[in-house]
């Protein structure tokens, strides 16, 4: 099993985040709330994606509602 992808909140781009995990990498993402940092699990089964945070995990069918998840929770590079 390849090592996952890390890295912290912002650094990494949608279709970055996308192929590491359509390629059987998990990507874990450092980020920040409410002053509290934790981690971030990102995967995809080969037919779900999981979105896995320390209190929720979120599964998704589609690579689009995965993006959409991953833009919104703010896991990705925001562009000037």
């Amino acid at each position: 099993m390849a090592e996952p992808l890390r890295a912290t909140a912002g650094e990494l781009d949608a279709d970055t985040i996308l192929d590491a995990v359509n390629g059987g990498r998990r990507v874990v993402i450092e980020t920040e709330m409410l002053g509290s940092e934790y981690t971030v699990t990102l995967r995809h089964d080969g037919t779900v994606y999981y979105c896995d945070t320390p209190t929720t995990l979120h599964k998704h069918e589609a690579e689009a509602e995965m993006r959409r998840c991953i833009e919104k929770q703010g896991y990705i590079e925001h562009e000037e």
